[in-house]
């Protein structure tokens, strides 16, 4: 018999995973994996019902980045053919916030702009413009803005920001693996400024760099301890130029299991199936709203993604709906 309705059970219970439980989570044969997903979507409805978070990132800083994160095309290591530009003007950004909510129909606004950290000056110009767009616009606010100390965080707080993505990325032993410019220590240290400052936290992962089981482990229960309020997992898609760009596809099942195993460890939090989403699930793209609360429309930093109509008619196809 399988585990995985008690697995349910239990964690709407509020009881959670043993880490043997959660890696066999991880290697759920292929044949099984339905019984997974049907089990792990109790507990999805149980929190979020049939509701599906649309999210329109903005990528206001595109390259001249100084760290050398392996899976970055916009990295200093990187030789992908990207667009490059400095911090967008306060307009473009607003813009930005306005086709999220009147075109794409989206609920956050993930502001994203490359390199180590915001100098004060950025801030100030973040800050200006984010009070600009929700006195606008009923938006959620994202800012993901690499390494933050608490002082930026709450200025950033106070402009009407809600949350601040800082992803953990992998497990802190493979982390020396992908980056060698900070450490791992210094993403969760970010995360522990942006909650002292009273922001909510966005932090997860990206599967498929070659990490082990147990490195998807770690970083999971490392995510579970921390209590992030906002999860994206990310699949890695592979850019030519990045050290990275040989690497393979992860799995639809591997992938499928890992939003699964995340979804059980969290139950109630955010699960957002991020980057990669479209590259790794193919046709498959939409099944992840099984485990998943939340996903990206109109692209990703430097990838494109499915336009907001497209995603739209697959939510309400499947039986789910657009959260307002």
């Amino acid at each position: 018999m399988t585990p995985y309705r008690e697995w349910a059970d239990r964690v709407l219970g509020g009881g959670s995973l043993t880490r043997e439980e959660a890696g066999r989570c991880l290697e759920t044969p292929t044949e099984e994996l339905d019984e997974l997903t049907d089990a792990v979507f109790s507990v999805r409805k149980a929190h979020w019902g049939r509701r599906v978070k649309i999210c329109v990132l903005n990528n206001i800083r595109s390259g001249l980045c100084q760290e050398d994160c392996g899976y970055c095309s916009q990295s200093k290591d990187s030789g992908a053919d990207i667009p490059v530009y400095s911090l967008k003007s306060s307009e473009a950004i607003y813009e930005g916030a306005r086709r999220a909510h009147e075109e794409a129909g989206a609920k956050r606004y993930c502001i994203v702009a490359s390199g180590r950290g915001p100098s004060d000056r950025d801030i100030d110009h973040l800050a200006a413009t984010i009070q600009k767009i929700r006195a606008d616009f009923p938006l959620e606010i994202c800012c993901s803005l690499g390494l933050l100390d608490e002082d930026k965080a709450v200025r950033l707080k106070r402009a009407g920001a809600g949350w601040i993505n800082h992803n953990l990325n992998t497990s802190e032993r493979f982390y020396p693996r992908i980056c060698s410019t900070h450490t791992w220590r210094d993403r969760v240290n970010t995360i522990r400024a942006v909650k002292s400052a009273g922001l909510k936290t966005c932090s997860g992962g990206i599967v498929g760099m070659g990490e082990t089981a147990d490195d998807v482990l770690d970083m999971a229960f490392a995510i579970q301890d921390l209590d992030i309020d906002s999860i994206p997992v990310n699949f890695l898609h592979p850019i030519a130029g990045t050290p990275l760009a040989g690497r393979g596809r992860t799995s639809i099942d591997s992938g499928m299991a890992t939003l699964c195993l995340f979804r059980l460890l969290n139950p109630s939090k955010d699960i957002r199936a991020a980057g990669g989403r479209e590259f790794t699930f193919g046709p498959d793209a939409y099944r992840v709203l099984y485990p998943a609360n939340s996903i990206f429309v109109e692209g990703y930093l430097t990838t494109p993604g499915d336009e907001a109509d497209q995603a739209r008619q697959a939510i309400e196809e499947m039986g789910f709906e657009v959260e307002a």
